[in-house]
């Protein structure tokens, strides 16, 4: 059996169908009255022009432009109150013990837990020596004396005697020298003689003569002159002349200065490094001394430079940031009303330490410090009186709730065309603005 299929539409889209079969069938009449039928003149094969429906579309625009703005105000309608609290800047005294043996903040006795540190370092340094010494040489040699006296008879000459060279350089006997008597020998007269070293009396190259003739200057007036001469047949040697450096007493207590400080300042800097930005390190708590301190050289020593050595042992006693900050915190909250509130980056805090005891590992601080204050604010409470109410209406009720305790309010709406706060308290935000 065949089945039949009937289309049912509802009352309402039936009821539009029908009317815009009713328009299509007016506009296609008047459309045949008027151009169609020029156009059908002009031939068959022309095409039917529709209109384009403006109206229509101006609609459709303006319905999802209302259901747009209604799901902007209902979703994303919120509002942002800015406040500027006015501030009071409180100044206070106090004194505080930082203590090793404190395990805890005691607000009581107020005393906070201190850290104790100890570090040993040594330091070698090389300097330069600024002394001069001289270093010299005395030229030395042979020579042979000569002794033609008549009536031959021996001649002592005693030590140092001084021997005077045909270029006019002086040298001495090292000893006591006899010379021996003339002897006759084929009816000739012999001179006795001896050789002897002898040295320059003054150092330099200069003295290191060739092979010459020597005379006895003492001897000059006497017998004795002619008759006591010398000669040498090899060049004096050994004579040199020069400058060199060596250590003085201010060379070794400078490199001490020196080299004593920068090693203080090395042991310092050391423990500052092995201490973390969350602990206070006051300068006055570090406590260094040199234990040990030498030269490697004594003064007068020839070298152009030494080293010097130290060894150096410090202690530091120092704090948490943290228990000061809340240590102070706890003293300005029991010492200030409580309703009001401290803007906590605004404290400042000035050390001086008063005594500082290493033995006993405290340090007992004076504190200078100070914190602005601004009256309290229960957002809260204020977001529940903002719902649904306009910009004046919110600065009216920021007025009346806090007076003459804010300088200024400002109120930002969204969307920009929004009126009202939303109802929603989550879309109300406070935040508060410091100058």
């Amino acid at each position: 059996m065949a089945k039949k299929i009937f289309d049912i539409l509802p009352p309402k889209i039936a009821h539009k169908v029908e009317h815009g079969v009713k328009s299509l069938a007016k506009g296609e009449e008047k459309h045949s009255n008027g151009r169609v039928n020029k156009k059908h003149s002009k031939g068959l094969g022309s095409h039917k022009r529709r209109r384009f429906p403006l109206r229509e579309v101006l609609s459709v625009s303006c319905i999802l432009f209302l259901i747009l703005a209604g799901v902007l105000y209902f979703k994303l309608q919120k509002v942002n109150v800015e406040i500027w609290p006015k501030t009071e800047i409180l100044n206070f005294k106090e004194q505080v013990m930082a203590d090793n043996s404190a395990d805890t903040i005691d607000y009581g006795s107020k005393t906070i837990p201190a850290q104790y540190l100890n570090e040993e370092k040594d330091l070698w340094q090389e300097f330069s020596a600024t002394g001069n010494a001289s270093n010299d040489g005395k030229a030395e040699g042979l020579i042979v004396i000569y002794n033609s006296y008549s009536p031959a008879s021996d001649i002592t000459l005693k030590i140092g005697t001084h021997f005077l060279s045909d270029s006019g350089k002086y040298f001495i006997t090292l000893q006591r020298v006899v010379v021996p008597a003339a002897k006759k020998q084929n009816n000739k007269t012999i001179p006795g003689s001896i050789e002897v070293k002898v040295q320059a009396t003054d150092p330099g190259e200069e003295y290191n003569i060739k092979p010459a003739k020597f005379s006895v200057p003492k001897l000059v007036g006497t017998p004795y002159y002619y008759s006591i001469y010398a000669e040498s047949s090899n060049a004096m040697t050994g004579g040199f002349s020069s400058t060199i450096k060596k250590v003085t007493e201010d060379d070794i207590k400078i490199a001490k200065n020196i080299l004593q400080k920068n090693l203080l300042n090395n042991i310092q800097e050391s423990l500052k490094g092995k201490i973390s930005s969350e602990y206070i390190l006051l300068d006055k708590s570090i406590f260094s001394e040199i234990t040990e301190s030498a030269s490697a050289v004594k003064a007068g020593a020839v070298v152009d430079k030494f080293g010097y050595q130290a060894k150096a042992r410090a202690t530091a006693l120092f704090f948490k940031k943290s228990d000061m900050e809340n240590f102070i915190k706890e003293y300005i909250n029991s010492n200030v009303s409580y309703q009001k509130t401290l803007l906590e980056d605004s404290l400042t805090v000035n050390y001086n330490p008063e005594t500082i005891d290493i033995k006993d590992k405290k340090i007992v601080i004076n504190l200078d410090f100070s914190v602005k204050t601004y009256q309290s604010v229960d957002k809260n409470d204020l977001i529940a009186l903002f719902r649904e109410k306009s910009s004046d209406e919110i600065k009216e009720t920021i007025n009346n709730r806090m007076g003459d305790s804010i300088s200024r309010v400002k109120v930002n709406l969204w969307p920009f065309w929004t009126t009202k706060a939303p109802r929603d308290q989550n879309k109300i935000k406070i935040d508060l603005k410091f100058e």
